[in-house]
Formats: structure tokens, sequence, C-alpha cells
């Protein structure tokens, strides 16, 4: 009996270890790539590090709880029996002199700003896993694809968790993108998925890579972690702040709550624009994702003039329902003078327009 518990546990070992070798697993920093990891001043006893000590989980919670909860305390309306309401923008036909943005649900947008095309961690896969029947993506969100992009100037990839790095996605756009730019590590990725090393800028947290002339991008801190597989925090997270000829923007990424955001907006702030994630979170995992009175706070940290909420709508990945991020950061950012922008998927926000006026699309989808 115990040798055959021997060879089942092996085999499934091996299983696993022939699985997580497939292409979508991406490749760890190795030769130059990985010597630069190496000397990060955010890398330390083999993996990166956040700035404050951020448990997994919370105190007193361990994965058999979570584990637990995902599979017996089911929320009501966890994932929408309704489609998603979205709007179909054609855009490769939006003028490029109009700075807009166009939000695909969960963390990916495309961005025209002063003339040029910035994409963010796109996701047009339908799922968010390593396995296609799993984390598949709420009904009415998956109207967007590769195929639909322009020519994009620069994809930035925020970290290279499965919601944010999509195999599939960014490998279709590899003959329509100009320039990579991503956290240290996720470039292994990268280049394995055939992006030449020329296209591919890898940054650690403070470092500035200029782009066009009066564009600059740089690399800021976030409090969360990074993987593909087995390991853990062999890549950097972060967020980004986007300087244009005519405006700052904040890209957030994923992140707790911590005084990264008030050190950010004290050094690189104001932002015209903070988009910050807004969903997916839980008091299990308050450390790496904020609860959405957190995210006004960040906000608010970051001196931004308008916020909008993004890492929601699209993917099943806590135990909320899928439309409370967006009730409760409504609710949180009403006694502000902080304009909330709650777009519909794939609705143009004109970041040229302070008046524009979006409606709670939310309401009354089941």
């Amino acid at each position: 009996m115990l040798l055959a518990l021997i060879i089942i546990l092996a085999v499934f070992a091996i299983a696993i270890a022939v699985f997580i070798q497939q292409p979508p697993f991406g490749k760890a920093p190795a030769g130059e790539r990985l010597e630069r990891v190496k000397n990060s001043p955010n890398y330390k006893n083999g993996s990166f590090q956040n700035i404050e000590d951020t448990p997994d989980l919370a105190e007193g919670v361990n994965m058999l709880t979570v584990l637990w909860s995902f599979l017996f305390n089911k929320t009501p309306r966890q994932v929408p029996t309704d489609h998603i309401p979205s709007v179909q923008t054609d855009l490769r036909t939006l003028d490029i002199q109009t700075d807009v943005l166009v939000w695909f649900g969960h963390s990916s947008y495309f961005l025209q700003a002063d003339g040029k095309r910035f994409l963010v961690d796109p996701v047009f896969n339908g799922n968010a896993s390593p396995v296609s029947f799993t984390t598949k993506s709420f009904p009415g969100t998956t109207g967007y694809h590769a195929s639909d992009m322009p020519a994009i100037d620069y994809l930035i990839i925020t970290h290279d968790h499965w919601d944010h790095l999509d195999y599939n996605t960014v490998k279709k756009l590899e003959p329509t993108v100009k320039q990579v730019i991503c956290p240290l590590g996720v470039g292994a990725h990268l280049e394995h998925w055939g992006y030449p090393p020329t296209k591919i800028t890898e940054l650690d947290w403070h470092e500035l890579a200029p782009l066009a002339e009066g564009f600059t991008l740089r690399a800021t801190p976030a409090r969360h972690f990074s993987g593909r597989g087995l390991k853990r925090n062999g890549t950097l997270w972060a967020s980004f702040v986007l300087n244009t000829p005519s405006r700052r923007i904040f890209i957030g990424g994923d992140s707790g709550y911590g005084s990264h955001f008030q050190a950010i907006g004290n050094q690189y702030g104001p932002f015209d624009l903070a988009i910050l994630e807004n969903g997916q979170y839980n008091a299990y995992w308050i450390y790496i994702h904020m609860l959405p009175h957190q995210v006004v706070l960040a906000a608010k940290d970051l001196g931004a003039k308008r916020l909008l909420p993004v890492h929601n709508s699209k993917f099943p990945l806590a135990m909320h329902a899928w439309d409370e991020p967006l009730i409760l950061v409504s609710e949180s950012s009403k006694n502000t003078d902080m304009p909330l922008l709650t777009p519909q998927i794939g609705q143009p926000v004109y970041l040229s327009d302070s008046t524009q006026v979006f409606n709670r699309w939310w309401d009354g989808v089941e």
C-alpha cells in the first residue's frame, strides 16, 4: 500500500514537472538578465522583497482556511449570470491626436496620449490561469482581441501573474508592438515567447526609461508578489509613473495598501489620473490587494486629480460579489472632490474632458 502511494505521488510530481515546462509558463531570468536581478537592492535571499513586511495571508489565516472558503463558502453572484455590458470601439480609427483610454475589463487597457499608443497588461485569452477551463472570463467581457489593437508604441507589463501577462495575447501582439517595458526579470518570459531582446526594457524600482521626446516611464514600488509556476518572487512587480508632454499618469498594477503610495506621491506626483486596482480582494490577503476604501486612500496619497478603478468585472479571483468592488469604491469616493471614472468595457474615456459623465452601468446586472 505504501509503495503504491509513493508511486502515485512520484507520477503526480513528474506530471507537474512536465506540465510547467510548457511555453505559457515562460522562463526564469538567466545570464545578464539574472545578474541584473541579483544586483537589485530589492532582491535578497534569492527573491524580490517588498519595502514593508508583506505576509501572503493575514494573521491567523492559513491556506486551508482560504481553500475551505473558496470551496464551501460560496458568495452569491461571484460570477454574473447576465452579460456584462460593453461598448465596441474601433481602436484603429481613433484620431491619434485624441487623448483617450479604453478599458477592456480587469487590468487591461489601451491608452493614447500626445500621439503615442500604450497597452497595459493585455489579457484577451478568455481565462486567467494555466488551464483554460478555470478562472474563465465573465460573459460579455471577451469582445476585444489582439487583432483589434492598432500598432502599439509601448506595451507595459506590471508583473508576470496570469491575469496580467497572457502568453497567447502577447504572442499575437508581438508584430505590432514596438517596445516593451516591464519589471526586472519579466523580460525572460517575453524573450522566450519570441520577442527580440532589443524590444524589451526591464526596470527596477525608481529606474527611468526615456521614451519618445517628452515621454518617460519610471518603475515605482508596489506591495505584491510574482510568479507563474512553483517559484515565487523570482521576477519583480511594479507600478509605473508615465509622463507625457501634457499629463502625468500613475499605472498602479497590483498592490496592497502601504506607505509607498504616499512616498510616490511626494516624489513623483501629483497625478492627473491614477489607475488603481480595485477588486479580487479579501481580508484574508489584505497585504497584497487593497480593499475599496483603501483604493480611495491610495489615490489621495498619490495626489490624484481623478481615479480609475480597475482589476474588476472580468475574472472570479476572489470571494466577493462581482459588482461589489464598484459599489464600495463608489461609496468610498462620495465624500471626496476626486472624480471617479467608471467606464463600461470598451467605452472611451477622454483624458482632456473633465466633464465626461459615467453611469452606474453595473446596477441591475445580475
